[in-house]
């Protein structure tokens, strides 16, 4: 009987001691329309090392797609859950005897069977050649090892006109010795200046290099400029030799390249710089301890945390130089980042970065203000040093005035604060109907539907982001400021339809846009983005007392927000791919929607909120590759997930509070950078449970619908009964 039960429990023991690291799915994301990609990155790395299936199209914004059989290569640079594609820097691909390319004639068939994706590590075995392929990577070194057959012509190649959608403007490569070679990739897409530098270093020396493009591998040269230049460098292997390259990248320069080199993997093996990854990522998650209802929820939810961690992305070399939106060189004195999908994550990412990465965020602040002091304003959605412009707001400004409430420091307020003005005042996309270049309102304060597409949309994101403003002038004792900035703030007023119920366009005459059906999005009425007026009449988080006031009142307000749950949908032809995850007219694939089921609990009626959102989290949420319902958006749907399943969410994601929703979590312990820990005990935690009985916070029962962040830093416990009834 002894023998049996320690047969049984060590397994047991074994499973106890998974670390959180192991709990990643990176393939979650990569089938339906996450976007999502397989590879290898680090927290906030600026290399994310991944497969490319060499496919153009919406579902290929990352290069990768789980419906694919076929790899091109494996490429340096990629984005994470975007709804538009770029990037694919740096192309490398092993092979046998391959000839200059052609049409791609290096690309190999393999089988999902034969992939491994874990934080910080990937592997395919390329079906056509027999080579094994692993990648691993440092913040700014991708490492690739290959394993190839008995050969005398393994060969490696490097593409560098290559990208996932954009077009090369100039490429270079230099062989700098027998076993190192150099270039850089010039490009222009959605980042419409992209400088990206090199340096790749061999584990061994090859027997030949090939550089061109030239007529054949033995036309030997040096070094080659153009278009779409690329090498071929060939190697003698022995049956299962494994051959490592190591390519660090600059947006500075090649010599800041060999500098990334030297400092972050020159002495490592693949296996070190795969176990430094994995301890990263481990460092990082281990930040939240969770115990779950399900193993498959802990899956899912330390997936949601990673994904969450891989953007906004480091842009800048070790020394601290980087390349500003004016393309000149910069001395940072702080971690420069890019790759902000602030639409997205103002949202929810950086509002959760305030609780797990806090030494990051004034960093990240003053990344943002970088930007605009090098590039004229704010950053709107940043790429490789650019403005994409991509999207609506200017929600740089949420993000910040979070920080600063807070009580987060390092950053100049002041000087933050005049950025803010700056893009408020700009007298672009809409914002000159609302204010002259002096700042003062103009006679009729609203977007017409005539002059500025999606002026809707537009208007309501800019009265938040106005509010946002309002909150640091207050502070900064800047009455005049504040009144003005809480006037615009109160402009959604002048978008709401009493007769309809919806926020609805405005021509310049100011008649209502008619036609007006508010099942249609932006394809059939132009007045909204990536959603329609049962989406978006909801997008006033800084002011939802008034909001319910508009709709006339809490009985009106919450019977409406139950028809958006439970109505039909129908969108019309040619509606954007990005309404998605759909319960009735909710559609949380995309972002706009992510705070409308805790408008439940601001309005008295915190079950239908527990409902809701234990419905999301338990219908458009699973640790599978398709596990995602919609663009994961450089993590804000994560966020979203991590959020929630640990009981609440920032519903104004700049006043501090986090409006309680319904746990997924067992027991979850926060571990915080200034030593204290937050707990979230639930009690009678089950798969029908999804009501809550009771809450406390540190022992004495919660008196509001909300806990504040302060709360959180303070540390303490909050705890949860749960109930299958309301």
């Amino acid at each position: 009987m002894k023998k049996l039960l320690l047969f049984i429990l060590a397994p047991m023991a074994l499973f106890a001691q998974k670390q959180a690291v192991e709990y990643v799915n990176p393939m979650v994301g990569t089938a339906e329309h996450g976007h999502t990609y397989p590879g290898a990155s680090v927290p906030f790395g600026m290399v994310q090392l991944s497969p490319d299936n060499g496919h153009k199209g919406w579902d290929w914004c990352s290069g990768y797609h789980y419906s694919e059989d076929k790899i091109v290569g494996f490429s340096n640079t990629h984005l994470s859950g975007t709804g538009c594609s770029d990037l694919g820097d740096i192309l490398l691909m092993p092979g046998i005897s391959i000839d200059p390319p052609s049409a791609r004639s290096y690309s190999s068939k393999f089988k999902h069977a034969n992939e491994k994706s874990e934080a910080g590590y990937y592997s395919v075995l390329l079906d056509d050649k027999k080579v094994k392929v692993e990648l691993t990577s440092t913040n700014r070194v991708g490492v690739q090892r290959y394993t190839f057959p008995k050969s005398l012509e393994a060969d490696v190649v490097l593409n560098l006109g290559y990208g996932t959608d954009d077009t090369p403007v100039e490429t270079f490569i230099q062989v700098d010795g027998p076993d190192q070679i150099s270039g850089y990739r010039f490009s222009k897409g959605w980042a419409n200046n992209q400088k990206l530098f090199f340096t790749a270093k061999f584990s061994k020396p090859f027997t030949s290099s090939y550089v061109g493009p030239k007529t054949s591998i033995d036309n030997k040269t040096n070094n080659a400029k153009g278009k779409e230049v690329f090498s071929i460098i060939r190697f003698n292997t022995s049956d299962g030799q494994p051959i490592t390259v190591k390519v660090a990248v600059s947006c500075v320069g090649i010599e800041g390249a060999k500098k990334n080199l030297a400092a972050e993997a020159a002495d490592l093996s693949f296996d070190d710089v795969r176990a430094n990854a994995k301890a990263a990522w481990q460092a990082e998650l281990s930040k939240l301890d969770v115990e779950m209802i399900t193993e498959a929820d802990k899956s899912t939810f330390y997936t949601a945390m990673y994904h969450s961690m891989l953007a906004p992305t480091t842009y800048c070399d070790v020394d601290g130089q980087y390349r500003g939106p004016d393309d000149q060189i910069h001395q940072g004195t702080f971690t420069n980042y890019c790759t902000f999908s602030l639409w997205d994550t103002f949202r929810a990412e950086h509002p959760l970065f305030t609780i797990i990465q806090p030494k990051r965020v004034p960093d990240m602040v003053n990344s943002l203000m970088s930007f605009q002091e090098q590039g004229g304003l704010l950053p709107v959605w940043t790429l490789q040093g650019c403005e994409t412009n991509c999207m609506i707001g200017y929600h740089s400004i949420p993000v910040i005035v979070d920080a600063y409430q807070k009580g987060f420091t390092g950053f100049d307020i002041n000087k933050a604060y005049d950025a803010m003005k700056k893009s408020a005042f700009s007298g672009k996309n809409g914002l000159e109907f609302l204010a002259s270049a002096d700042g003062k309102p103009t006679p009729k304060p609203y977007i017409p539907s005539d002059k500025e597409h999606e002026s809707v949309s537009k208007a309501l994101e800019y009265a938040y982001d106005d509010w946002c403003i309002a909150q640091v002038a207050k502070a900064l004792g800047k009455t005049d400021d504040y009144n003005l900035f809480m006037d615009r703030a109160a402009y959604y007023k002048n978008y709401y339809d009493k007769s309809t119920g919806f926020m609805r366009g405005k021509r310049s005459n100011g008649d209502w846009v008619s036609p007006f059906n508010p099942m249609y999005a932006t394809n059939k009425q132009p007045e909204y983005t990536e959603g329609n007026a049962w989406q978006y009449s909801w997008f006033v988080p800084h002011d939802v007392d008034g909001l319910i006031a508009l709709m006339g009142g809490n009985d009106r307000f919450i019977s409406r927000l139950d028809s958006l749950f439970t109505l039909k949908l129908d969108l019309g032809p040619g509606a954007p791919p990005d309404v998605s995850g759909l319960i009735g007219l909710y559609a949380h694939g995309n972002e706009p929607s992510h705070h409308i089921a805790y408008l439940y609990a601001a309005a008295g009626k915190p079950a239908r909120t527990q409902k809701m959102v234990r419905q999301i989290m338990r219908t458009l949420y699973n640790n599978t590759n398709a596990g995602l319902c919609g663009n994961e958006d450089c993590g804000q749907m994560s966020a979203w997930y991590v959020f929630s399943a640990l009981g609440f969410y920032p519903l104004n994601p700049a006043d501090g509070k986090y409006y309680i929703g319904s746990p997924l979590v067992k027991k979850a312990t926060l571990k915080l950078d200034n030593g204290k820990t937050f707990t979230i005990d639930t009690k009678d935690q089950a798969e029908g449970n999804v009501y809550i009985k009771q809450i406390m916070l540190n022992g004495k029962m919660l008196a509001t619908p909300f806990i504040t962040h302060q709360d959180i830093m303070d540390g303490g416990t909050l705890e949860f009964v749960m109930s299958d009834k309301q």
